[in-house]
Parts: C-alpha cells; sequence; structure tokens
C-alpha cells in the first residue's frame, strides 16, 4: 500500500518525505488555496521537483470537455511526475471517460476523481485510469459502505488484470485509514494532520518515558555494583 500525501504545503511534504513514507502528492485548488498556493503552476512544479519520481496529483478546473482535454496538457507539461485529475463526470453529468482515454493515449497520466461507485470504478479502468480516487469519506457521510466498495474495486481490478489503482480519499479521522488499508486499497491519500496522528500514541510516549527512567535506574545500579566490584579486587591486591 502507498501513501499520498493531501497537501501543497513543500514543508509538510518534506517533513514525511524525510520519514520515508510518502509515496506521492495529491492537491486540487481549495488545497492549493488553503497551503497559500497563489500560483499553482509555480507550487505543482516546486512539488514535483521535491518528490521526483514520485507522482503528483494536480487538478483541471473546467466543466467543459475540450477544455478540459487542452488544460491537462499544459498540466502534463510542467513536470514528467504529473499526473492529471480528471472529474468521472463533470458537474452536469456528462460523463469524461473519453477525457481520459485521449489523454492515456497520449501518454498522460490520469488520476479519475470523485467516484463513488462500482460501476464508476469499472468504467474508469476500462478507459485505462492510473489511479481511480475513491471518496471514501463522502460515501459514508450519505450512509453507504465505502469499505466494501474499496474491498470489491480491489478484487475486481485484480481479478481482470487491470493497471488501474485504487486512490482512497475524502479521509474524515484516522480508523478511515485503517478501513481502507485492510480493504485493499492501493493508495491512501491522507491529509499531513492524520499522518501525525498515525504516528503519535500517549501510551507509546509513556512507555519509553518509563524505559527511559528505569534505564537511567539500571544505568546508576551497574555503575554502583561496577564501583564495588573495583574497589573489593583493589582492597585484595594492595600492591597492585
Amino acid at each position: 500500500m502507498e501513501i499520498f500525501i493531501d497537501s501543497a504545503n513543500p514543508d509538510e511534504i518534506r517533513r514525511w518525505l524525510e520519514y520515508g513514507v510518502v509515496d506521492g502528492v495529491t492537491t486540487n485548488p481549495t488545497i492549493m488555496l488553503k497551503d497559500e498556493a497563489y500560483d499553482m503552476q509555480e507550487r505543482a512544479k516546486e512539488i514535483a521537483a521535491l518528490i521526483y519520481p514520485r507522482p503528483v496529483s494536480v487538478e483541471v478546473t473546467t466543466n467543459h470537455i475540450e477544455q478540459m482535454i487542452d488544460e491537462a496538457r499544459g498540466l502534463a507539461s510542467w513536470a514528467p511526475n504529473i499526473v492529471v485529475k480528471i472529474p468521472v463526470v463533470n458537474e452536469y453529468g456528462e460523463p469524461c471517460l473519453g477525457v481520459v482515454r485521449t489523454l492515456v493515449e497520449e501518454g498522460i497520466k490520469i488520476n479519475m476523481t470523485a467516484c463513488l461507485s462500482f460501476g464508476q470504478v469499472v468504467l474508469g479502468a476500462k478507459a485505462g485510469a492510473t489511479y481511480i480516487s475513491i471518496f471514501a469519506g463522502r460515501m459514508t457521510d450519505e450512509g453507504h459502505d465505502a469499505t466494501k466498495l474499496i474491498r470489491d474495486a480491489a478484487e475486481w481490478l485484480a481479478g481482470w488484470e487491470y493497471h488501474s489503482k485504487i486512490i482512497v480519499g475524502s479521509i474524515r479521522e484516522v480508523t478511515n485509514i485503517q478501513d481502507a488499508a485492510l480493504a485493499g486499497a492501493h493508495v491512501i491519500t491522507v491529509p499531513p494532520q492524520f499522518m501525525g496522528k498515525l504516528i503519535d500514541h500517549h501510551y507509546s510516549r509513556a512507555t519509553v518515558q518509563q524505559f527511559n527512567a528505569d534505564a537511567q535506574k539500571a544505568l546508576a545500579k551497574m555503575g554502583e555494583l561496577k564501583a564495588g566490584a573495583e574497589s573489593l579486587v583493589g582492597a585484595r591486591n594492595p600492591n597492585g
């Protein structure tokens, strides 16, 4: 399983990259704005260089099919590890599968996003999407079983030997990450604040604190015993 950081903050990305646990980055215009990336192209290039050759997803910003294709070509030209995010449908319900197919045939890697059903996964894989993003949090908000969809999708892709990878996004809490991982997600895109919660635990801190305290006591006792043994040896051999 891979972990992508859902962020446009270079400092956060660099931090987790240095820990050796980042396999890629996902962004969108909302994230770019939140992380003060007012020049999307400049920030995308900065992130792409920072994580190269790992992928960074950058999203198109139009509803129009032909414009999506043109914009995606421009985004992909920014760096060799750019993956272009294309919605499964636009806001009018028009399928974007033709956009995906056209761009894939041109050698552009595609993250087909905003998927919430098994049918969308199937069609995205058949269209050739590199990644298919399931918005698990939005599914559960509506009372649907995101874990079942992730499991079914991963098993179906493997059974038919499609190369598309499932990205699980829209993470609401740390348990979403655990559920997606156990369901067989290929990738989970995690906001930085949840990365910290994945690694930290107050009992881990307490345990390390106890180990350190016990170690200091043990070392002090060892020092006393060593000094006593050396003193005894000295008393037995006064002439050295």
